[in-house]
């Protein structure tokens, strides 16, 4: 009878785990369907061998890896926040960072227009929430700049497109998050090309997906121009993750 290997590989966030688990500790990402059997009076420490981890630095919680924390998804996430809480203490903030408009001599708008979601706590608290599933995942399996690189691209490419489709306001992170969604869902069906099961809730990404596009209709400071030219962006710059990093 063969016997186990001493690790195993996660698909999504590249660790090596014990192969008796069947999800991932580090990304929660299921690694496989069942643990393999072990069979009775056979001792398992003599046949895998003594364990090859480090003593644990100071801090360090086992089966936790500090390394995978998304700090910049948790940086877009507080810098939203904050820009959200500025502009509606003093609306008249919002002409100068946000699109409303032609933006005239002032094109950081572009940049900076996602991270305004003016008096609505609601679109800002949606729009964050998705930001930080799918940005945590794209940080913890392609690093720190794919979440900043996405979320900047498809927020600029999204309020791009509303400003040239005069679908303006333009405001919040409706096309930079659906950016991020498109960039994960187009890794993740590659992956699935690839044979490599990663046993992801599809149903629970599309209804995310939905619910930011309806927002874009139903939220008066969102533009579904935004929106759509977030989700292209997102889809495309997931395409150039995935063929750099297979």
């Amino acid at each position: 009878m063969s016997e186990p290997d001493l690790f195993v590989v996660c698909k999504n966030c590249s660790a090596e785990v014990s192969p008796y688990v069947t999800e991932c500790p580090y990304c929660g990402q299921r690694v496989r369907k069942r643990a393999p059997r072990i069979e009775r009076g056979e001792p398992v420490e003599e046949r895998r061998g003594p364990p090859a981890l480090p003593r644990l630095r100071s801090g360090e919680i086992p089966g936790i890896a500090p390394e995978t924390r998304p700090y910049v998804t948790i940086g877009l996430i507080v810098v939203a926040v904050v820009a959200t809480l500025v502009v509606a203490a003093n609306p008249l903030l919002t002409n100068g960072i946000a699109l409303m408009g032609p933006v005239g001599g002032e094109p950081w708008r572009l940049l900076s227009t996602p991270f305004v979601h003016g008096t609505s706590l609601g679109y800002g608290f949606v729009t964050m929430l998705a930001t930080g599933i799918f940005g945590t995942h794209l940080e913890r399996r392609f690093g720190r700049l794919a979440p900043v690189a996405i979320f900047m691209l498809a927020g600029v490419a999204g309020a791009a497109l509303a400003l040239l489709t005069d679908f303006t306001p333009a405001l919040g992170a409706n096309g930079a998050a659906l950016g991020l969604v498109c960039a994960w869902l187009v890794d993740d069906r590659r992956a699935a090309s690839r044979g490599e099961d990663r046993g992801n809730d599809l149903i629970g990404v599309a209804v995310i997906a939905a619910v930011l596009l309806l927002l874009s209709v139903a939220e008066p400071d969102a533009s579904i121009a935004a929106a759509v030219g977030g989700a292209v962006a997102g889809a495309l710059g997931g395409l150039l993750l995935s063929l750099v990093r297979r």
